[in-house]
């Protein structure tokens, strides 16, 4: 039993059982993949996939026990790499952050300033995604934090935080009909074309819910990923625009008016969050700290000792 073995039958697993796709990730070759698992199988007496033919369809049960073992056993691989890099060079390495657009572009900034400051030699990476697959970045040791909505705080391999709270707020060109309302209410945004996120993001299942709790159809003309795309439309006169509160700055935004309505919506709670049992360096954790004081070092290692398996 070898570390190439284990690395073949987890990356087997991530690429969906697909050898080629292994291979191509590991740079071998599909025939060294499948003789490494054979010997693999050989060794510990039974087979850890189920097979038709040549194809690889899943796991067999002891296969799923294997990958569960595996995974720990690579991830503490890790760990003690980056314990090793991290005595050598406590202030220097590189902190990689995956976030949406909306959080890295008016959430992040003033507290990456204040971490570059603090931490001059650690390179930043801000690897800006959908929020559906910030968890699986995480989950394979390609960044070190995660912050999203919604997307993160059901998988028991990772730890979140809650990191602030926010609502959304109704967007219009200065010339629209509602921008002279001092209240605005769900019925008065109905009649409208509707211009928002998608469907799974940045809390949009809180504006369907208030949508339908109030009997209203809302006519969602047009999606989007982000807020600043969203606002683009909305500018060109397309519809009423629902996006956070947060994703909106007045010396930017000039063409447009904020309708702030409390209540309107339920309000939305961001997560900072790391992968449980993932060794972090020192400078990890102070950046946490800067987004959130309350998430102290010790609090993150305290959650995840308490943490179910």
């Amino acid at each position: 039993m070898n570390f190439q073995q284990l690395r073949i039958i987890r990356e087997t697993v991530r690429q969906r059982f697909n050898l080629t796709e292994a291979a191509n990730v590991l740079l071998t070759s599909q025939s060294g993949v499948s003789k490494h698992i054979r010997d693999l199988e050989d060794e510990l007496g039974f087979e850890i996939f189920v097979r038709r033919g040549k194809r690889l369809l899943g796991l067999t049960d002891p296969g799923r026990e294997v990958a569960a073992v595996i995974e720990r056993i690579l991830l503490e691989t890790q760990n003690l790499e980056e314990l090793s890099s991290s005595i050598a060079q406590r202030a220097c390495g590189t902190l990689v952050i995956a976030t949406t657009h909306t959080q890295a572009r008016y959430s992040l900034p003033g507290v990456i300033a204040e971490f570059k400051k603090a931490f001059p030699d650690v390179r930043l990476t801000l690897k800006q995604l959908s929020p559906k697959d910030i968890a699986s970045v995480l989950l394979e040791g390609l960044a070190d934090v995660g912050i999203a909505t919604d997307t993160l705080e059901h998988n028991p391999q990772i730890l979140t935080f809650p990191f602030y709270s926010w609502e959304h707020v109704i967007i219009v060109p200065k010339s629209h009909p509602l921008a002279r309302r001092k209240k605005v209410t769900l019925e008065d945004i109905a009649p409208y074309p509707i211009i928002t996120y998608d469907e799974g993001l940045t809390g949009r299942a809180r504006i369907d819910d208030a949508f339908q709790k109030a009997s209203l159809v809302a006519d969602v003309a047009m999606t989007a990923l982000d807020a600043d795309v969203i606002k683009a439309y909305v500018e060109l006169g397309m519809g009423v625009g629902i996006i956070a509160s947060m994703a909106f700055d007045e010396e930017r935004d000039t063409n447009l008016t904020r309708i702030v309505t409390p209540g309107l919506f339920e309000s939305n709670t961001s997560s900072i969050a790391v992968r449980r049992g993932r060794f972090l360096r020192g400078y990890v954790y102070r950046f946490i700290e800067m987004c959130a004081p309350d998430i102290t070092e010790a609090h993150v290692r305290t959650a995840d000792r308490t943490a179910s398996p």
